[in-house]
């Protein structure tokens, strides 16, 4: 298995209440498979990706990917462990927004420090049909070359492990088949995807989904 979660809890506290975020949740995803996670705002779904990518340490339970626990690390170790073996996309991308599409796509090298960094980068951004935006800020490009840049930054470093959280959220119908077709893609390769998301149109590209509210899987299913 590249990612096992095992009997994961996590409590968020405040001075007033305490938020169950995840319950006792057991999650494994294998190379090559593409998992969704659907459920409602507030299910535990972020939390979930956070503590799968070595972000949130969980109150109890283990989290192994491809068979180490990142949380076992110190914490410099365990961020060069994320920017090798875990790639992180988001909704709202996150780009650098001073920087151009090329300059952002290099940006995990600072961590990993990989020394073909710059060759892989243009090669993804070639595969992803941006050599005409190489330095192009993110104000310059349209929201589906905005997920194309995070998509190429976050495969830069080859990881075992793509996190997406909400990726199709912003995009038009057109743009998202785009970039879940190379999410997809990237399993073929031998790689694994958990994606969090509400878009119908993402868990069709999904081996399985896996229904969670309240913390706790409640109806996996084919997809």
């Amino acid at each position: 298995m590249l990612l096992e979660m095992q009997n994961v809890s996590k409590t968020y506290h405040t001075a007033k209440s305490e938020v169950c975020a995840l319950n006792d949740l057991t999650l494994t995803i294998d190379a090559g498979q593409f998992q969704a996670v659907q459920g409602p705002s507030g299910c535990g779904k972020t939390t979930l990706l956070l503590i799968a990518g070595g972000l949130l340490a969980p109150d109890s339970g283990t989290v192994l990917v491809d068979g180490t626990n990142p949380y076992s690390l110190p914490p410099n170790d365990r961020a060069q462990f994320r920017a090798t073996n875990i790639g992180f996309v988001f909704q709202q991308f996150h780009l650098i927004p001073y920087l151009g599409v090329l300059d952002n796509v290099l940006a995990p090298a600072i961590a990993s420090g990989r020394s073909d960094a710059q060759a892989r980068a243009e090669e993804l951004i070639a595969h992803f049909g941006m050599q005409d935006r190489l330095h192009h800020v993110p104000a310059q490009l349209s929201t589906g070359e905005r997920q194309r840049t995070a998509l190429a930054r976050a495969l830069l470093n080859e990881p075992k492990v793509l996190l997406a959280d909400e990726p199709t959220g912003n995009l038009d119908h057109e743009n998202a088949a785009a970039v879940l077709g190379y999410l997809k893609e990237f399993t073929t390769g031998g790689g694994a995807v958990l994606l969090v998301t509400h878009d119908d149109r993402a868990v069709e590209y999904a081996e399985s989904v896996t229904n969670i509210d309240g913390g706790q899987i409640v109806a996996p299913q084919p997809a």
